[in-house]
């Protein structure tokens, strides 16, 4: 059973500057929870008890949210607001949380290996929180992808299709199908130029990862920007073993993009005023 997800939150945000520049992305709320809280519910509904967070500096936010504050529990309690603090109160208690720091911006691949000694030799699943994803219909896209690790065994990537003029700001992966909505990988590409995009089937933030992902980041070269990039160590993992891909159900909003964040605040606010 895999009991620790990750979650990368060390980049700086700038697609919402200034609103970044103190405040983590990771923090912008939908409505009343911050991202990062609907991750870590995703990641709880799972299976996963252990969150382990890779931040940076300016980051000391993320800690403070998943921890006591004395001050605002003593000023509410016994009010009518105290109830509002009911769903972290509740994670902080059934969840552990610990953090580490990516020292360098040198790409999620990186990222991911900073996150090493959070993890420990065991297979792990990867949340970003800015790809905030929903199913109404089932079980939410980490769950469904736990299934499949447990029948498989190895690392698995969640994958869209995407309108082709898009697929240069995703890494993208090719392969057959061995299922429906399955796909075994043997090829990957991160950010091509659309003609030259295998498929349009785009990996978005949800991993499971096998713990020798990590020796294999470690003797992953850096791309041309510096960055050492996921995809390339998985696309290893793939050719020396087995990676699959898995069209989820469900929803992803790019909370990431000002369009995305505003069209999940939508989404939401309708759903909890009960319209569609």
């Amino acid at each position: 059973m895999i009991q620790t997800c990750l979650f990368p939150a060390a980049g700086y945000g700038t697609r919402f500057l200034p609103a970044t520049k103190s405040l983590p992305k990771e923090m912008l709320p939908i409505l009343t929870k911050p991202l990062i809280h609907y991750g870590v519910d995703e990641a709880r509904e799972a299976g996963m008890n252990n969150m382990a967070f890779v931040t940076g500096r300016g980051k000391r936010a993320l800690e403070d949210y998943f921890d006591i504050s004395y001050e605002l529990e003593h000023q509410i309690a016994g009010t009518s607001k105290e109830y509002l603090l009911t769903d972290i109160r509740e994670l902080m208690e059934h969840c552990s949380f610990s953090f580490t720091r990516q020292t360098h911006m040198r790409g999620l691949g990186d990222a991911i290996y900073s996150g090493k000694g959070l993890v420990g030799d065991e297979a792990f699943g990867v949340i970003l929180a800015d790809d905030l994803c929903v199913n109404e219909d089932g079980e939410n896209v980490l769950a469904q992808m736990v299934k499949i690790y447990e029948k498989y065994r190895c690392s698995i990537v969640a994958v869209m299709e995407v309108p082709k003029e898009t697929i240069s700001s995703y890494g993208v992966i090719d392969g057959k199908f061995i299922e429906d909505d399955l796909i075994m990988v043997n090829d990957m590409i991160e950010k091509p130029d659309p003609k030259d995009a295998p498929t349009n089937l785009a990996i978005i933030g949800r991993y499971i990862l096998t713990p020798d992902i990590f020796e294999i980041i470690e003797h992953t070269n850096p791309d041309k920007n510096g960055e050492v990039q996921i995809t390339d160590a998985l696309l290893k993992q793939a050719k020396n073993g087995m990676v699959l891909a898995y069209k989820f159900k469900g929803r992803r909003f790019d909370c990431g993009s000002v369009a995305g964040y505003v069209e999940a605040t939508n989404f939401f606010y309708g759903h909890k005023n009960g319209s569609k």
